[in-house]
C-alpha cells in the first residue's frame, strides 16, 4: 500500500487525515500508552502545518506556541511548513516549529 505524504494531500484528505489520526490517540490515551499517543499528537500538528499558508509567518514576528502558556518564539527565517528561531526565554538556543504550533501574539 502506498501512502501520500502530507505535502502530496489535498486539504479534504488531510482533514480526514486529522480526524483519524485524532481518533486513534483518544484510543492510546484512553489504553496509557503514552508513547503512542505522543507519536499521534506530532504527527497531527504535522498534518495540520500543512493546512496553513507558510507566507502568513514572517522572520522578526513573535508569536505564542500553543501548547507552552507563557512562551514566545521569534521566526528568524522559514523553510518549508519549519519557523526557524528561538523561544525568548532561549534566545541562544535555535529551533524549528511546525507553524501549526504558532499563534499570533495578542498586542494590546
Amino acid at each position: 500500500m502506498l501512502t501520500k505524504r502530507y505535502s502530496e494531500m489535498t486539504e479534504y484528505e488531510l482533514k480526514n487525515e486529522i480526524a483519524g489520526l485524532k481518533e486513534k490517540a483518544r484510543k492510546a490515551e484512553q489504553l496509557g500508552i503514552i508513547n503512542e499517543f505522543a507519536v499521534l499528537e506530532r504527527k497531527i500538528t504535522m498534518a495540520k502545518s500543512y493546512l496553513l499558508d507558510p507566507d502568513d509567518y514572517k522572520p522578526e514576528e513573535v508569536y505564542e506556541i500553543e501548547g507552552a502558556p507563557g512562551e514566545s518564539f521569534k521566526i528568524n527565517y522559514m523553510n518549508g511548513i519549519f519557523a526557524w528561531g528561538y523561544r525568548l526565554s532561549s534566545p541562544d538556543h535555535e529551533e524549528a516549529l511546525p507553524i501549526s504550533m504558532l499563534m499570533k501574539k495578542v498586542t494590546q
